[in-house]
């Protein structure tokens, strides 16, 4: 893997030329084929093009891969062919050696794989943008997930950071009509806190601890003594992928979605976190709502500060229907410019879209088209309060999980009342259960809280 500044923006360089150039030299066949002839030379480059730009992704990891796993599953406006090999980098990225996993792991571990473990199987089962996953038997005889990391890719982050403006400009060529500005810069800040294993092996356990008995949502527990900065080992879970649910029934879709919408808006108002890494590759599947979530290098913790404008936004926009009380939230909140000489009803057209899914007490589904939608506004640059909006520092994460949730309950086609099942979670309404995974729910939380009660007396 490629580390330093220099060489991965000369191979950057060199995928955008090489693909240029391509389209220059096929440019006379497209302008003299026939109608049938020119699209199929069309499809046949985008197709080669879009290959190229994900094996180089891949195999650069870090900051681009991660903006490649991204824009699969956001950008629903990206040409099919991108997305499709766009979307290989969710699980299937190209992995580094055995020899070269085995000695991360003896600088980790103090020993080779094959002496740590009882069991260690060489091949990784997945791939992602800073590590990959190795299935192994503790000596102990527990089922693990190692993850480890790959060595350099601190260094490779850096260097891609420093090649911000060529990386847009290459994300770009490969996404028309996205702007990456804002994914760049948020990306490589965050993905640097993401290669420290022991934050992310803190975070894991927090989630876990917290959904512990759930009846749908689960998180693998962390074995520390397996764990390092460099090789986060958890338990293994098994279960269907993401493009294994899309051949589902309906139902069973709807019933992951509404699990994977509770879970985002659980852990961000009971919890106060955000697992900031929404994509298809981090869920596993089991049918009847029931949901595994990994990966948890992205988390981003909340204080009652930082939700009290989010909160105050909702109420008054869902519930009381107080504009100039909404507006107000989303200036303390700092997404929008205090004073801006803009009409309250722009702004409540502009920032009212991102809450659609909750404004109305009745069913609803939520599209490719619907999420697409929701990601253009996002991304607009140009409407009348581009100049006076901004997402402040503390919710930049959030936002991104807004987006990520869209595209993913978007490609389910999922429908639920997701008003009353929001209601069920908001702090300032405790609304009672509203399906029967919400009754499951209000179950283990009151069980939860018994718990948490007999530990307080017992002490």
């Amino acid at each position: 893997m490629r580390q330093s500044r220099v060489s991965r923006g000369a191979a950057l360089a060199r995928l955008a030329l090489r693909i240029g150039g391509r389209y220059v030299a096929r440019s006379p066949r497209l302008l003299f084929a026939s109608v049938e002839r020119r699209t199929e030379l069309r499809h046949d480059l985008a197709l080669r093009s879009a290959d190229e730009v994900a094996e180089e992704l891949g195999s650069m990891k870090g900051v681009l891969m991660k903006l490649g796993q991204m824009a699969s599953y956001i950008y629903e406006d990206m040409p099919l062919t991108f997305r499709a090999a766009m979307s290989r980098l969710q699980h299937r990225a190209p992995p580094m050696t055995a020899a070269l996993a085995s000695s991360v792991i003896a600088d980790e571990l103090g020993d080779v794989p094959e002496r740590v473990f009882a069991q260690w199987d060489p091949l990784p089962f997945a791939a992602a943008s800073i590590g990959q996953v190795h299935r192994a038997i503790t000596r102990d005889g527990r089922a693990v997930a190692v993850k480890v990391q790959y060595p350099g890719i601190a260094r490779s982050i850096t260097s891609d950071l420093r090649n911000v403006g060529l990386l847009r400009r290459i994300v770009s060529a490969a996404f028309p009509g996205l702007d990456v500005r804002s994914l760049v810069d948020e990306l490589g800040e965050r993905l640097q806190e993401e290669v420290d294993y022991v934050r992310e092996a803190e975070s894991q356990e927090m989630f876990a601890r917290y959904y512990e008995g759930h009846p749908v949502i689960r998180v693998p527990h962390v074995l520390p003594e397996l764990s390092t900065a460099r090789v986060l080992t958890s338990e293994l879970v098994s279960g269907a992928s993401f493009d294994e649910l899309l051949e589902w029934n309906q139902e069973e879709r709807d019933l992951a979605a509404e699990t994977i919408h509770r879970f985002v808006f659980r852990s961000l108002y009971r919890l106060h976190a955000f697992n900031g890494d929404p994509h298809p590759g981090n869920y596993l599947f089991h049918g009847g709502g029931r949901v595994t979530f990994l990966d948890f290098g992205l988390t981003k913790q909340f204080t009652d500060e930082d939700l009290a404008p989010l909160i105050d936004a909702v109420r008054f926009l869902v519930f009381e229907k107080d504009f100039e009380a909404f507006r107000a939230a989303l200036e303390r909140a700092g997404f929008l410019r205090a004073g801006a000489p803009v009409p309250t009803e722009v702004v409540v057209d502009r920032f009212g879209q991102f809450y659609g899914t909750v404004l109305q007490d009745a069913p609803m589904t939520i599209t490719p088209a619907y999420a697409s939608a929701i990601v253009r506004r996002f991304f607009d640059a140009r409407g009348p309060l581009a100049p006076y909006s901004d997402v402040p520092r503390a919710y930049v994460i959030m936002q991104r999980i807004n987006l990520g949730l869209y595209a993913v309950l978007g490609m389910l086609n999922a429908t639920a009342n997701w008003r009353r099942i929001a209601e069920e979670i908001w702090p300032f309404r405790n609304g009672p259960p509203s399906t029967p995974i919400g009754e499951a729910e209000a179950r283990w939380e009151a069980g939860s809280l018994s718990k948490q009660t007999q530990k307080v007396v017992k002490n």
